[in-house]
């Protein structure tokens, strides 16, 4: 791993030993959704962070400036309420941005140690191995992650609940899913799926928001609906089943 990604490395790596602290699994009820593993994993994230002088946008804890122009855009337990019920589901997931855009990621899975990595132009890979999307063109062929139940059959062949966003990117790029349909209207910060976009981008799929609207934005209150595929063809008919769901951007379900 070069710099970028040692950075986000040794963030992934203080998270995963301040989890091992935990207790208290259960929620704060500060904020909705909040458990006391999210506040404590985000400590020990910020502490490296801060370290390295980057400007930060983290779920838990808002918006930082650093002294340049890089911002880590970080979920330290995306999956909370799977690492609450001892779902081995969880990670923590991270987007490096600069002046560029997206240039490096980081999405690890904390129950398993599993980790999968991009930067800018220099492909995905998942513990050392390259990873490639499957191509998988037919929707009635498709294996498909959602977040939520659809009102109607979407077309899939087969569908999973998994339960955290940023793995299940992780899952596209590496072809065991063909695609993922977030089924809530802009239940998705930033930070759940920007590093999971990256390595999706370099492992030859495809992440938009379904209505088209910009996916890295660093403004902390906006939300987006994000849909991937493993070709243009499946985004685009995945892409046309999940806006029929929904009339407007923000629209009720």
């Amino acid at each position: 791993m070069k710099d970028r990604l040692g950075l986000l490395a040794d963030t992934a790596d203080a998270v995963a030993e301040a989890l091992c602290t935990i207790v208290d699994r259960g929620l704060l009820g500060q904020r909705r959704g909040q458990y006391a593993l999210d506040l404590v994993a985000d400590e020990a994230a910020l502490v490296v962070l801060r370290r390295a002088g980057v400007g930060i946008v983290s779920e838990e804890s808002g918006v930082e400036f650093g002294v340049g122009d890089e911002m880590v855009v970080i979920d330290p337990v995306d999956g909370s309420t799977n690492a609450s019920r001892g779902v081995p589901w969880y990670a923590t997931s991270m987007c490096l941005v600069d002046a560029d855009g997206p240039a490096a990621a980081l999405v690890v899975n904390q129950a398993s140690g599993v980790r999968y990595w991009a930067e800018r132009g220099d492909g995905a890979w998942c513990d050392g191995v390259r990873l490639e999307a499957s191509g998988c063109t037919e929707v009635s062929e498709a294996i498909v992650g959602l977040n939520g139940i659809p009102p109607r059959h979407l077309g899939y062949a087969q569908s999973r609940v998994l339960g955290a966003v940023a793995l299940d990117l992780c899952l596209v790029a590496a072809g065991v899913l063909d695609g993922y349909v977030d089924c809530i209207v802009d239940a998705h910060g930033v930070w759940d799926y920007a590093g999971g976009a990256l390595i999706c981008a370099e492992a030859g799929a495809h992440v938009i928001d379904v209505w088209d609207r910009e996916l890295y934005t660093l403004a902390h209150e906006v939300r987006r609906t994000p849909v991937a595929a493993a070709s243009a063809e499946l985004l685009a008919t995945l892409v046309s089943a999940r806006q029929a769901m929904s009339e407007e951007p923000g629209g009720e379900e």
